[in-house]
Formats: structure tokens, C-alpha cells, sequence
């Protein structure tokens, strides 16, 4: 199979810092693009973490760290995404008066179209070339329903969450090696047995499949999935194996990380998240946690090097010995771009 290398990871996915002023309608620019998915948390308070995509629109939202329903409000979060950037209303997790936050942000395929590959009826926004897609379903409670995510090849990663109904945010990783198996993002569980979310199948290049559980298949409940397939020079999506010392695992991804999520899946720890501009100089790559409120951490567990990422820490959150950790990795720039010219580390 032929990879094109994604010289720029930033055409993709950027990572946006802004400081809040409370006042509505604030215009935030400098993303590079049009996003399709904005997540954001406020980094100096217990503020819960707001997520908000194209194909439900911006003024309706879910937060990671809470099983809540989507909440529509046009005026409190988010108010649309813009050509180069997003506008935010006047919500202190949004644009709290003062307060430094953090977006990540990542490009779909634009307006979604209707996909008919699965036995459930999709709505997707693909961007074949990053390898992300956002897709909107209404469920069935049918076991063994399939559902097209537009991507072309099969991803190694899904997230679901109901929007019409309170429920877990359900996570396929390829890494945890089973189909039977899952996390959730608002729980600090390790990996258990879920056969229900995912009817025991792994994703295919056209399709999903989803069980009999509300969480992911509930009976006339809409539902939204991020999927996301890996794309030499700009994502990876794998495991390691925790060694228990400071200096730790040193884990190969091909590229100059921008943003990396980890999670042990032996036993409960929480999600533990780092990108490239929270200070941005190893080792002070700070920390927040998708399951929680809580605000950033100065925790210096990871330095991003220019082709993966160096555990620096004998925190079983990221690194217990023996442990098994999942991880998710979007790229500044590849190790070796397209034309040849090396990434230097920071």
C-alpha cells in the first residue's frame, strides 16, 4: 500500500492557546483551518472539558469527563467554526474572564454527507488524507449493525457517545488487542470486557460494528463517533509496556509528536494528556485529564522527541512496570518529510 507523508501535521490537527474575557461572540484565530472538531478545557480551573463538531453543529456540545446528554446552547460555548478558528460565547469553559485555555483542533472533510455502507444509515464528514472522520448515527439495539465511517481504510481507533440518552464515552483501541474489550473516557477503569459496544468485530475500511448496548447502539438514540485511522508522518495509535523507571519506555511513532493521550489499560489510572505549546519545552510538557474537571498540572512526565515520545516518570499513570498502556499521537512534523529533510528534537 502507497502512504503519502503529511509534511505539515498542522494542516491537520494545531493546538490553539488563548486567554479568556467572559465577553460573547469572541472570534479565536491562528488555527490554520477551518475545524471540524474543537475540544476545549480550561487550563486554570476545575472547568469541565467541551467538545463540539461540524456535523452536530457548534452549538451543541459533550464533555469527556462526564456520561451527560449533549447539551444545545448556541450562546454559552461554542458559536461556529470559522475559516480560521472557532467563536466562543461567554461560558467559563469556554472564555473564562482571564483564564488561559487550550483547544485542540482537528480537520474532518467539511459538511457531512450521507454514507450507506454499513446496515446503519451514517452521516460523515472524512478527511481520507489525516485519516479522521466524524459520523453521526441513530441506533437500532440491533446486534451486529454496521456503520460507515467514511474513511477508506480501517481505523484503529473509534469513539462513541450517545447524545441523546446519558451514557459512557465508549473507546475502541486497536491496542488493547481485543474487540471484546474497552475503556471509556470518563472512567479510570482499565480495559474489561464490553462485547456489547462493539459485537466482538473490529472495524473494517468501510465499516464499524456496534452490539446491543445503549452506549453505543441503543434503540432510536443518536449517537456521534470520532474514527481515526493512522497516516504515516502524522498519527499513530499503539501500546507499551510500562518499565516502572524514570528513564522510561522511549515509544516510536515516525514523527515529532504535537499531542499525545495515554491510558493504562491493566489496571484504574486515569487519561493523561500532553501537547506541544502548554509551555511546550521538555520536559515541561504539562498535563491535563480527560475523565476529570481538574485543572492543568505541572507534572513533567514526557518529552517529545522529534520521532515519538520519552516516558520520564514511575507514575503508574503512564508508566508502572509490566503495565499496559494505549496511546494516541498527532504529529507536528514527520521524523523525514517527503523531499527528505530530517525533524530536529526540541
Amino acid at each position: 500500500m502507497a502512504y503519502t507523508t503529511i509534511n505539515k501535521g498542522s494542516d491537520y490537527f494545531n493546538t490553539k492557546l488563548y486567554t479568556g474575557n467572559g465577553n460573547d461572540g469572541v472570534a479565536i484565530t491562528g488555527v490554520g483551518f477551518q475545524p471540524d472538531w474543537v475540544w476545549i478545557k480550561n487550563r486554570d480551573t476545575t472547568n469541565w472539558h467541551i467538545l463540539s463538531d461540524s456535523v452536530r453543529g457548534g452549538n451543541k456540545v459533550l464533555y469527556t469527563n462526564r456520561t451527560d446528554v449533549e447539551r444545545a446552547d448556541k450562546d454559552w460555548y461554542i458559536q461556529s467554526f470559522d475559516s480560521d478558528g472557532f467563536t466562543v460565547g461567554i461560558s467559563g469553559d469556554t472564555n473564562g474572564n482571564g483564564n488561559d485555555l487550550v483547544a485542540w483542533n482537528w480537520l474532518a472533510g467539511g459538511t457531512a454527507s450521507s454514507n450507506t455502507d454499513g446496515d446503519i444509515t451514517s452521516s460523515v464528514s472524512a478527511n481520507t488524507t489525516s485519516g479522521f472522520s466524524v459520523v453521526s448515527y441513530t441506533g437500532t439495539g440491533t446486534a451486529g449493525d454496521t456503520i460507515g465511517h467514511g474513511l477508506g481504510v480501517t481505523p484503529k481507533v473509534v469513539i462513541a457517545k450517545g447524545r441523546s440518552d446519558a451514557g459512557t464515552w465508549s473507546v475502541y483501541h486497536e491496542g488493547i488487542g481485543n474487540a471484546a474489550n474497552g475503556v471509556s473516557l470518563e472512567n479510570t477503569s482499565g480495559s474489561r470486557s464490553e462485547p456489547a459496544y462493539w459485537n466482538s468485530t473490529a472495524p473494517t475500511s468501510s465499516v464499524f460494528s456496534v452490539g446491543t448496548s445503549n452506549d453505543t447502539n441503543g434503540s432510536s438514540r443518536t449517537y456521534i463517533a470520532y474514527c481515526f485511522a493512522e497516516k504515516k508522518g502524522f498519527s499513530k495509535f499503539g501500546s507499551y509496556t510500562g518499565n516502572g523507571n524514570s528513564s522510561g519506555p522511549m515509544v516510536y511513532t515516525g514523527f515529532k509528536p504535537a499531542w499525545v493521550l495515554q491510558k493504562n489499560i491493566s489496571v484504574t489510572q486515569g487519561w493523561q494528556l500532553q501537547d506541544n505549546k502548554r509551555l511546550g519545552y521538555n520536559p515541561d510538557n504539562y498535563l491535563l485529564q480527560p475523565h476529570t474537571d481538574q485543572s492543568e498540572s505541572a507534572l513533567q512526565r514526557v518529552d517529545l522527541l522529534s520521532n515519538g515520545f520519552k516516558v520520564r516518570t514511575t507514575d503508574a499513570g503512564q508508566n508502572a512496570s509490566g503495565n499496559t498502556y494505549i496511546y494516541m499521537a498527532f504529529a507536528e512534523s514527520p521524523f523525514t518529510t517527503s523531499t527528505g529533510v530530517p525533524t530536529t528534537a526540541r
